[in-house]
């Protein structure tokens, strides 16, 4: 420091200046295809959505009909800017595919390395040779139901939970009274006749929406769940409308006697729990209804097994049994509507973010909701589960 100079030096030189770092949006290319895998009728984007990101510079692909199911035509998409292809193979060649269903492994085939897809996963209806594809293809894959928000919410599998814990009760409704099997009973609470009595495994989101709209419908319920926290969270939710209770066999056993319906709603990290037994089933009255939503997870009921839209029930020691995995696909023009609510702003802040590395680097929810990043499994649950290697995704995005 010189005595005419207050300052060094290099204190006198020109130093950077520090920016905040922004984003440049990046224009979209989405495919979406036909949905053919276990009768999905659902698609994820109804028309006014694919409107909304046209006019917002992206590019839209849709195969023909794959809106057909849920009300929504081929001139509709075309009418929102939309472009229609009759050609399967091109759209699953696209940089994005948006899917409700996970791809087949033929159809996994078409994708192109370095694709993203976005889909649901459904882990326990995957083979190794899906992820081992995946990672020879460098894919980005995103789950629907992993995507994680900061507060700890999963925003797309609510939706979905949502809509199967009330699809599950109007279902029920349906089978007591119109099923060959049934009595003719009404899901309700009539004067002069004691109310119909609904039993839920379950006290999680789909619980709470099955015992929401039970309790709408007049019927007395009763949750069951192993854990004393979510049954206090229900209670308070619903207003003490409802019985609640640990999963103890003898108020089991007593619930299950008297009820008309039993939901199945609970689900655990690798397999639903087995709740309710064969022998308890036998207990169950004639004509009664079961409902295993939690079937795609192996199912929480003993008796159940998984059905179809086609075939949705059978009869077993002359109880009614419903085991559809994709239940909420029964409504599917309201299950588009409400997904499409999620994944359009999903798929806007991807674009304006800068494309999807960007996204991931610095949006939680989608970063945990990536399974795999350019070919490397970063999910320790599907390591685990088909003895594949993985990485954490924080360790690749630096």
């Amino acid at each position: 420091m010189s005595q005419s100079s207050p300052f060094y030096p290099h204190e006198l030189l020109p130093q950077e200046e520090m920016l905040d770092i922004s984003f440049n949006g990046k224009k979209l290319f989405i495919a979406i295809p036909k949905e053919r895998h276990l009768q999905e009728t659902r698609i994820p984007l109804t028309p006014d959505s694919v409107s909304d990101l046209v006019k917002d510079g992206h590019r839209v692909l849709i195969e023909s009909n794959a809106g057909e199911n849920a009300g929504f035509t081929d001139h509709d998409y075309s009418e929102a800017g939309a472009e229609i292809t009759p050609d399967t193979q091109k759209v699953f060649e696209s940089p994005i595919i948006l899917k409700i269903e996970p791809p087949t492994l033929d159809e996994a085939k078409w994708i192109k390395p370095n694709s993203v897809l976005i889909s649901a996963l459904q882990i326990k209806s995957q083979t190794k040779a899906f992820f081992e594809l995946l990672q020879s293809k460098k894919i980005t894959a995103i789950a629907f139901e992993y995507v994680k928000e900061q507060d700890g919410d999963y925003p797309i599998l609510q939706t979905l939970s949502e809509l199967a814990g009330t699809s599950s009760i109007l279902i029920a409704s349906e089978l007591l009274s119109q099923h060959e099997s049934s009595t003719g009973l009404l899901l309700g609470n009539i004067a002069g006749v004691a109310p119909t009595e609904v039993v839920i495994i379950g006290a999680g989101t789909v619980g709470y929406y099955a015992a929401k709209t039970a309790i709408g419908l007049g019927a007395k319920v009763k949750v069951f769940d192993p854990s004393i926290n979510r049954l206090r969270k229900i209670q308070s939710r619903l207003d003490d409308n409802i019985q609640t209770s640990t999963i103890q066999p003898k108020s089991l056993l007593k619930a299950v006697r008297r009820c008309n319906v039993i939901i199945g709603a609970l689900k655990g990290m690798d397999r639903a729990p087995m709740v309710i037994s064969e022998e308890l089933v036998e207990f169950m009255k004639k004509g009664s209804v079961i409902v295993d939503v939690s079937i795609d997870s192996g199912g929480c009921i003993e008796t159940s097994r998984l059905t179809t839209h086609d075939a949705p029930t059978f009869v077993l020691h002359d109880v009614i049994h419903y085991g559809v995995p994709n239940i909420s696909a029964r409504y599917p023009r309201s299950a588009s509507l409400a997904l499409s609510n999620i994944l359009a702003p999903f798929l806007m802040n991807i674009g304006n973010n800068g494309g999807i590395d960007p996204s991931i680097r610095f949006n939680f929810g989608l970063r945990t909701g990536a399974y795999m990043y350019k070919g490397i499994l970063t999910n320790r649950t599907i390591s685990n589960w088909f003895d594949l290697p993985s990485r954490d995704i924080n360790l690749l995005i630096l």
